[in-house]
């Protein structure tokens, strides 16, 4: 039979007959990927129960419990547990934890009496051993496999009916009637359907581990975070061994929210204060250093910035920027130039968020302005006060959301005093009476309230 070449798009998966720089689909460029065409798909050997309409009314809702992983921050973020049945996808860079959460969450799943199938790809079963070992993972509740063809991961799966199955990684395994390599489009699709159609059929919960690309998205074609129910990015800072997790899609609880682990000899530990760990090595009296308050899903936490104002001798002044959007800095500081009078054009203007996460909402611009606005006189903040406000191109503090939650997150770790919009002081008089509340409507107020 003579062999087809098509074309497919590695971020919505469309088919082309010939190659193009720019997808027809989607308009993004440089994503087309050749690959030899395939048969169509066999119908599944999962045996099913004929498929009939029924009307809403109808339909009873699953009570099922769900499983939990004994891990607080993980459950919290998949909104309680792992629901049966659901297929869960974890993306991260190698070496970001990936495989250590999955063996961690397998062991206590094993320990309340589950059954776990752990499908290992990429490494042997010795390989894998030894990651248990140094774990400290020991259950006889653990089923370990190495394979990579999916009919037969399948197979295995429906033989011993486990509560959780792992599959690590989606872009090692294949479809052997499909001609295409592991990991290409095709393959990745195909195999994560499978998978799909093994979870909702036989309610069992599957997790897959998935790599990142160079630009940090999942690798493989974006069907597949449309696929699965749950998509959860490992992001993480190697330098203070943190690690976050977030939900950036969940069908059966919330999205938005992070996990904070911290990476220790023997796996990922929880880290149940996020805001202390950010600002517990802050030194009293730095220039240039500010607390703002950001959301995370439900979460408050509180992270020190800094920032560094100096001199210039190129006709062009650096702008650079370590966790916070360089565009948002950019305007931050066309701001304090218009509207403050502050000769930044002179200067070069470095800013960075400690302790690894990224800031990027809004509601921390004004502790970004101050912060720079300090470097640039020389003058620090008051270790005691917290900033919250988003700044607009006039220069006015704009009000932001969850005000109480992120006050209360400064009363907790002892800020004596907090600088908002004066348009979210309203509705705040018992707060009032732990932390002493100052409310701008532009930013020349704040720069008053912390240089005087």
């Amino acid at each position: 039979m003579k062999t087809k070449s098509v074309w497919y798009c590695t971020e919505c998966g469309n088919k082309q007959i010939r190659w193009s720089g720019q997808c027809s689909a989607c308009n993004a460029w440089n994503t087309m990927q050749e690959e030899i065409e395939s048969p169509p798909r066999p119908r599944s050997t999962l045996t099913k129960e004929r498929s009939a309409p029924v009307f809403l009314h109808e339909i009873k809702s699953s009570n099922e419990e769900r499983l939990p992983t004994n891990m607080k921050e993980l459950d919290r973020t998949l909104g309680g547990g792992i629901v049966p049945g659901s297929l869960i996808l974890i993306g991260g860079d190698p070496g970001i934890g990936k495989s250590t959460i999955a063996l961690q969450i397998a062991s206590n799943l094993s320990a309340a009496g589950k059954k776990v199938l752990y499908i290992s790809g990429e490494e042997s079963l010795e390989q894998s051993a030894l990651r248990a070992k140094r774990l400290g993972v020991n259950s006889e509740h653990i089923l370990f496999l190495n394979e990579t063809e999916v009919s037969e991961i399948i197979r295995h799966a429906d033989a011993c009916e486990p509560a959780l199955l792992f599959i690590d990684s989606i872009q090692i395994v294949y479809k052997g009637e499909l001609q295409s390599a592991p990991g290409t489009v095709s393959q990745v699709r195909e195999a994560a359907a499978s998978f799909l159609e093994l979870a909702k059929s036989k309610k069992i919960a599957t997790i897959l581990i998935g790599h990142v690309t160079k630009s940090g998205d999942i690798a493989g074609p974006k069907v597949l975070e449309h696929l699965v129910d749950t998509v959860l990015y490992f992001e993480g800072d190697r330098q203070h061994n943190l690690r976050l997790l977030r939900v950036v899609k969940n069908r059966f609880g919330p999205t938005d929210e992070v996990a904070v682990f911290q990476m220790h000899s023997g796996g990922l530990g929880e880290v149940s204060n996020p805001s202390q760990f950010f600002i517990e090595d802050r030194p009293q009296g730095t220039i240039g250093s500010s607390v703002v308050a950001t959301c995370e899903g439900s979460r408050p936490f509180l992270v020190e910035v800094q920032s560094l104002v100096t001199n210039t001798f190129f006709p062009s002044p650096s702008r650079r920027a370590a966790g916070i959007d360089s565009n948002r800095l950019a305007l931050l500081i066309a701001v304090l130039e218009k509207k403050m009078r502050l000769q930044l054009f002179k200067c070069d203007v470095f800013a960075s968020a400690t302790g690894g996460l990224r800031l990027d909402e809004p509601a921390c611009d004004l502790g970004i302005a101050l912060s720079i606005t300090s470097s640039f006189h020389n003058r620090p903040i008051d270790s005691g006060t917290l900033i919250i406000g988003e700044v607009g191109l006039s220069g006015e503090v704009r009000p932001v959301v969850r005000i109480e939650s992120r006050i209360k997150e400064g009363i907790n770790l002892g800020f004596r005093r907090v600088i908002i919009p004066k348009r979210n002081v309203k509705g705040l008089g018992e707060l009032a009476k732990s932390i002493e509340i100052i409310g701008v409507d532009w930013v020349d107020e704040a720069i008053h309230a912390i240089m005087h």
